[in-house]
């Protein structure tokens, strides 16, 4: 049997694969890794808050500016090239300065804590462990000056690898911190207190080899900032690892702005992207709207494979044992990625067949539909549980694993969670996505993704052991795969014509800039005053409250509300295009609910057999 091929769709295809197996390295990262720079999960929230008002602005903006000047194509590359660029520049950016140093002058080696810890923490270290002595590793930032020392005293050029790492700009080591030699005394600037841990006989053990970490004092003091690993639970918890700014103390900061400023800059680009990509896409497919999901399954594929194959990179480059994550080859996979996706879209044909005079006009109308309006709701309730998932889920499995295996293969099952999300959700969903909503329709579609994030939340808070996660994420088909073609092909059917981009643009901008960006800052703020277990609980309880609201909605419209929307009162001022389509005959209405019949035979709905879009 010889099997068709749509070239003209090859390149859409090919789109949906590569922009997604570009951005699945590092977009699932990026709040682990704003944690990790040192801020805490509010300003995470915060900014996750921010973030997707960009997409509320970038996308109607963008998406207006396609269809009112015919620019798609050009803002289609432009926003691709916006992203890699802007993902790229956050390898850069430095983590905040850690409060643990190293201290080493005229025969006397130290390890320094300077933080707002508790008054009595002194008294209760040196209660818990007696006269122990603990083993710690330490990471230490270095310059050319301090290796000299390293070099010279501690190694004695005894090693042919000293000159080589010299070029380095961290050193690892391995020393002992005496408990009951501790120290408190006050910062120098008044704004704090120090506990000194002193180090016996100035021991430690650098490649391998045990050495005196001695420094002499014609020499600066040798005090590089570290980080440090007793593997120790309560020390950790007496002395966390790395500070966390809260929002004043992080806005204070250069560096954080140059993060959270190629953030915004990624995300209004993959914004633009996305919107005008599925406008795009739409357009190709005419009448076809039920193909959308079989082209956007390749999107879940590309997702799907790089994430996994980004996890595993991640920890394979990144110390065992060590909370630190290196997250460099993920920056230089998005850059290649994007790239191909850039000639490949190159390769797109792409003509807009309607216009219309006035867009604002046209798209204005929408929210004169009550059942549109209800409509954009869920796609604001649905952004809220979205939020949860895309910002938070991973920091509450980074939480469960450390009683497991210390965190050394979370970014590896990160991966996998990513996997599955989309091989046994997304992939599946989309590609089934047209039958279902002819199966079902629309609305009821609409209450199936609603029950769905009820029970992946309740799920999640129930977790003891992180691995056992990777069942639960089968559900995210029904969460996102079905949620996303639903909200997509409903945009499409009832866009006004030569709206496609902005009507696309305006649902991807309430669901993200209006519900993403609410949930992010109710997530954060739960998770700081709550637990991560408990928020999870409380957006499930949450989600199956608005599955029953919506259900009554959608009952009370369907027996008291006539059919009508924005589609049929496109512009009268229309170009040709659109004119003659709302001068074709009028719709007829049944009592029925369910059904609708149109005495026009090139009717969308007819040809695509969606019997609960709201056409007049």
């Amino acid at each position: 049997m010889k099997v068709n091929i749509d070239k003209d769709l090859v390149p859409m295809k090919a789109h949906y694969f590569l922009f997604n197996a570009g951005t699945a390295p590092v977009v699932p990262f990026m709040p682990q890794l704003a944690t990790q720079l040192g801020y805490s999960s509010v300003v995470v929230g915060t900014m996750y808050m921010i973030l997707p008002i960009i997409g509320l602005i970038a996308k109607p903006l963008f998406g207006y500016i396609a269809d009112r000047y015919h620019q798609h194509r050009l803002l289609f590359l432009g926003g691709q090239a916006l992203t890699a660029v802007a993902f790229f520049q956050i390898m850069f950016v430095p983590a905040v300065d850690q409060e643990t140093q190293f201290h080493c002058h005229a025969g006397v080696s130290s390890i320094r804590y300077c933080s707002n810890y508790a008054a009595d923490t002194e008294q209760q270290l040196e209660t818990h462990f007696a006269n122990r002595t603990l083993s710690c590793q330490m990471r230490c930032q270095m310059v050319p000056p301090m290796w000299d020392i390293v070099c010279n005293n501690w190694l004695q050029n005894k090693t042919q690898s000293c000159q080589t790492n010299s070029s380095k700009s961290w050193i690892d080591f391995d020393t002992y911190i005496s408990m009951n030699d501790v120290i408190d005394e006050p910062m120098l600037n008044g704004k704090g207190r120090c506990l000194n841990f002193l180090i016996p006989h100035d021991r430690g053990v650098v490649d391998a080899q045990n050495v005196t970490l001695y420094c002499p004092k014609e020499n600066d003091i040798f005090r590089p900032k570290c980080q440090m690993n007793c593997n120790d639970s309560y020390l950790e918890k007496m002395l966390p690892a790395s500070r966390e700014l809260n929002m004043s103390s992080a806005m204070a900061k250069p560096e954080f702005w140059f993060f959270f400023g190629m953030l915004i800059i990624s995300w209004a680009g993959m914004a633009v992207v996305v919107s005008i990509g599925d406008a795009i896409c739409f357009g190709l497919l005419g009448e076809r709207h039920h193909l959308y999901g079989k082209q956007r399954l390749c999107g879940s594929l590309g997702w799907g494979v790089f994430a996994v194959i980004a996890g595993l990179l991640v920890d394979a480059m990144s110390k065992d044992g060590s909370d630190v994550k290196n997250y460099t080859i993920v920056f230089w996979m998005t850059l290649v990625i994007l790239g191909f996706d850039m000639l490949a879209s190159t390769k797109l044909k792409h003509t807009q067949t309607h216009m219309s005079s006035n867009i604002w006009k046209d798209v204005g109308q929408m929210f004169l539909s009550l059942r549109c309006v209800v409509f954009f709701l869920w796609c604001v309730a649905i952004g809220l549980g979205t939020a949860l998932i895309w910002n938070f889920l991973f920091i509450y499995l980074e939480e469960l694993a450390k009683p497991f295996d210390e965190g050394n293969y979370i970014k590896t099952l990160e991966g996998l969670v990513m996997g599955i999300q989309c091989f046994g959700g997304e992939l599946p969903l989309f590609f089934l996505s047209g039958w279902i909503l002819k199966r079902i329709g629309h609305v009821n579609a609409m209450s199936l993704v609603l029950f769905g994030f009820g029970v992946r939340f309740i799920l999640y808070s129930m977790l003891q052991n992180p691995w056992y996660i990777l069942p639960i994420e089968l559900l995210n088909g029904v969460t996102f795969g079905l949620f996303y073609a639903t909200m997509a092909s409903y945009a499409s059917i009832v866009a006004p014509p030569g709206t496609e981009a902005t009507m696309q643009s305006l649902v991807g901008a309430i669901f993200e800039g209006v519900g993403v960006s609410i949930g992010s800052q109710i997530a954060g703020q739960l998770f700081d005053a709550v637990s991560a277990r408990t928020t999870f609980e409380i957006f499930g309880i949450a989600a199956f409250i608005i599955f029953i609201i919506h259900v009554c909605v959608q009952m009370y419209l369907q027996r008291n509300v006539p059919y009508e929307n924005g589609k049929g009162r496109s512009s009268t001022a229309s170009a040709p295009a659109s004119a003659s389509a709302s001068a074709s005959p009028p719709t007829t209405v049944t009592n029925t609910a369910n059904e609708m019949h149109t005495d026009s035979p090139t009717s969308p709905k007819n040809l695509d057999d969606f019997r609960d879009v709201d056409l007049s």
